[in-house]
């Protein structure tokens, strides 16, 4: 390539509308176009003939991926990136998708990242290129699209659908683990009386807000709060023995009456109560999820039957 042609691909290089570095096989930045100033706020001064283009990216001295192509550690993108494809010749190109901090344009953005690097007639390697493309919207699209398919549009907690997924999966590493699980099903007491009188609109705002009292019992990462069906709700407490799940119950019982919502066509105090009924075990082979819902159901019952506004336990032999 002539001086002039060269000159002139790095020109177009530096107007393309895409975001583009260059790094030289010393992993130097040779180029910085205009528009990856843009996206990242980091001018071509302060970074060409430097290895700190990860500041335009990252809080801390970590690889962008074509570090990892100049380097030849492809075999290092898992640990760096969740998302990624390599091509059977890894020297033709990769990609790879991941969060970036962004400090200087003070934005989080989500980045599809391709690269791949530029060779001599001889086979010697000359440069990396690294295209960035914005992906933010799709991702956080994307996001919200899976958090709808696993929470209940009502109550904002987890819904069914993901209620029998995760008790499914807690079930299967207390009995690797043999750990305590335990499972609380809670009712809303005389929740159609409410809605007769109150209204459906006002029937929501009340499941609204017990809802919120039922997340608030979800204190640890593990724990689930989920809207089981209707007024039901359910919370699943992995590594949690009887008396820890009392404790939860009672609670929880308490934070509901505390609410103080009137309700003048309940039987128990004039104002919104629940029912809960609750199991704990240490789940062997035996042990399906089926069972503990079988078991808090049937505890859940015997709340109800005496009275309402009441925690009661089932006695597991596990």
């Amino acid at each position: 390539m002539s001086t002039h042609e060269h000159l002139f691909a790095i020109r177009l290089m530096q107007h393309l509308v895409v975001p583009t570095f260059v790094l030289d096989p010393e992993g130097r930045v040779m180029i910085w176009n205009n528009a990856c100033e843009r996206l990242t706020n980091v001018s071509a001064d302060e970074v060409v003939g430097t290895k700190d283009h990860w500041k335009a990216f990252y809080p801390e001295a970590r690889e962008c991926l074509a570090d990892l192509v100049v380097q030849e550690r492809i075999e290092d993108i898992e640990k760096l990136y969740a998302t990624h494809s390599v091509k059977d010749d890894v020297f033709v190109g990769v990609r790879a998708e991941n969060w970036a901090v962004m400090p200087r344009a003070s934005k989080r953005l989500y980045l599809a990242i391709n690269c791949g690097p530029i060779y001599d007639d001889d086979g010697n390697m000359i440069a990396v290129v690294e295209t960035l493309r914005d992906m933010t919207e799709q991702k956080r699209a994307e996001e919200a699209l899976q958090s709808l398919a696993h929470k209940d549009g009502l109550t904002n907690l987890a819904n069914r659908r993901s209620f029998d997924i995760s008790l499914e999966a807690d079930v299967l590493q207390a009995r690797r683990r043999g750990d305590h699980l335990a499972l609380l099903l809670c009712d809303v007491d005389y929740f159609k009386p409410y809605n007769d009188t109150y209204g459906h609109q006002a029937g929501d705002e009340c499941l609204k807000k017990v809802a919120a009292v039922v997340g608030e019992q979800a204190l640890r990462p593990t724990d689930l709060a989920a809207r089981y069906g209707g007024e039901e709700f359910a919370i699943i407490l992995p590594n949690t023995a009887d008396d820890g799940a009392f404790q939860v119950a009672e609670r929880l019982r308490k934070s509901v009456e505390a609410l103080n919502l009137e309700h003048t066509n309940s039987l128990t105090e004039g104002r919104v109560t629940m029912s809960i009924g609750y199991v704990s075990v240490r789940p062997d082979d035996h042990i399906e999820p089926s069972h503990l819902i079988e078991r808090a159901d049937a505890a859940l019952y015997q709340a109800k039957q005496s009275g309402r506004n009441q925690v009661k336990g089932y006695q597991s032999d596990n």
